[in-house]
């Protein structure tokens, strides 16, 4: 999202509103991988009390709470009841977040619940535990250039390097143009095929969630973890690059359909800009 601010100041507004849910579904489904293939052991009773603090805060939600002092507890009691019972944490959060409403109507007043939650814990999230992830996860020893080209050229690199560059986009692009092609389901009329390409292109760009599951496939700390983690940045910023390219031709294209349409909007033959408009 903030490389399509930076270069997409013309590009359709539906553009925007596809690649937000893709990130959306994206960790959606990283998360359920996770909690599918890296789940050793069931303890089936934490997993069972974990139910009490999740329906409370369900609950807390559809009263409208959003006290900050209510809603963490909660959740952090919530996550470490998922964490004992063999499930990974991160599903805990997953189904927090599908219990916060995106508004509600309270004395016939439209509440915008979620963006008050997101406002509330954002300090945390952001401000805490995001950089203490960055700190942990991130931290890899390359070894100078000869360490760096031994990193990139190694099996587990090239995977995960291919993965994000080419996979994501043969899956995003793949993925709607089938469903296009074989549903109801149309692009936006503003948007086009290549605008999707190099969407696709941005969906590459990857950092918590594939840093995590490098990490649980090998084994935090072990090399080829290692390896993963600089490969996972590496296709990020290559993603970001082709991306950019693409879509900043792109975003020429309708900066000038737009100045166009600003020339003489009114048919009269005059370029408004000197009628004042």
């Amino acid at each position: 999202m903030a490389v399509l601010a930076v270069i997409g100041s013309h590009l359709p507004t539906a553009l925007r509103t596809f690649l937000l849910t893709l990130a959306v579904v994206d960790d959606l489904l990283a998360v359920t991988v996770i909690a599918v293939f890296y789940t050793d052991e069931l303890n089936l009773l934490y997993l069972g009390v974990a139910l009490i603090p999740l329906a409370a805060f369900g609950f807390a939600m559809q009263r409208g709470v959003t006290a900050w002092w209510v809603l963490v507890p909660l959740g952090i009691i919530t996550w470490w009841l998922v964490h004992q019972s063999g499930v990974h944490a991160t599903i805990a959060g997953v189904l927090l977040g599908f219990l916060v409403p995106v508004s509600r109507h309270v004395n016939g007043k439209k509440i915008a619940v979620a963006e008050r939650v997101e406002h509330r814990i954002r300090p945390l999230s952001a401000g805490i535990a995001v950089p203490i992830f960055a700190f942990f996860a991130a931290g890899v020893t390359v070894g100078g250039l000869s360490g760096l080209t031994s990193t990139l050229t190694d099996p587990v690199s090239v995977g995960v390097t291919t993965g994000l560059v080419v996979g994501k986009v043969v899956g995003i692009f793949g993925t709607t143009y089938l469903m296009a092609k074989f549903t109801r389901a149309r692009l936006d009329d503003d948007v086009r095929w290549i605008d999707v390409f190099g969407v696709s292109l941005l969906g590459g760009i990857g950092f918590t969630v594939s840093l995590l599951i490098g990490d649980l496939a090998f084994g935090a700390g072990s090399l080829e973890a290692d390896h993963a983690k600089v490969a996972v940045l590496c296709g990020s910023v290559l993603s970001a690059v082709l991306a950019s390219i693409v879509l900043t031709i792109r975003n020429r294209a309708y900066r000038r359909v737009a100045e166009r349409e600003q020339i003489d909007d009114d048919g009269d033959g005059i370029p408004d800009v000197y009628q004042g408009r």
